[in-house]
């Protein structure tokens, strides 16, 4: 169980890092934006259910029955994909870059890959509860970029 709740707690630690940054609302909803954009409540919704996804994906790798270091590899991806994922919300919404977080949303989706990768070899569920978040990586690296070609 403990497994389970730490996994879960890590997930989320993006959430918690970038959550307390300042964010300009005005700003964003005033940039230009395609017609696909979803609307902004959708974010905390998709958001939430993918820490929790990610959080299973680490438990799943986690309890496998390899030793450490046939899982190291996994284990530094998927922490520097967290770390990308945290910065996002700084870089973008603080510092009001849109090719900043263009630039992040690309590194977070190769590391997602990567991540998915390492996790196949040990625990192929944990690198399957991870597609989604790959998925919404790739619509908002395209939402990013449109939103980058709209407002340049």
């Amino acid at each position: 169980m403990f497994k389970l709740i730490a996994s879960i707690l890590i997930a989320y630690s993006p959430a918690f890092i970038s959550g307390g940054w300042r964010m300009d609302r005005t700003w964003y909803s005033n940039l230009i934006k395609p017609s696909f954009s979803p609307p902004a409540w959708i974010f905390g919704v998709v958001w939430s259910i993918l820490y929790f996804m990610i959080g299973l994906s680490l438990y799943c790798f986690w309890k496998a029955d390899n030793d450490f270091e046939q899982k190291k590899l996994g284990y530094v991806f998927f922490l520097i994909q967290l770390l990308i994922n945290a910065v996002f919300t700084p870089v973008f919404f603080g510092l009001k870059s849109i090719l900043g977080g263009l630039i992040i949303c690309i590194l977070l989706a190769i590391f997602v890959l990567l991540t998915m990768l390492e996790f196949y070899k040990t625990s192929p569920i944990a690198a399957y509860l991870l597609i989604p978040y790959l998925i919404w990586g790739l619509f908002a690296t395209f939402l990013n970029f449109k939103i980058f070609s709209l407002n340049s």
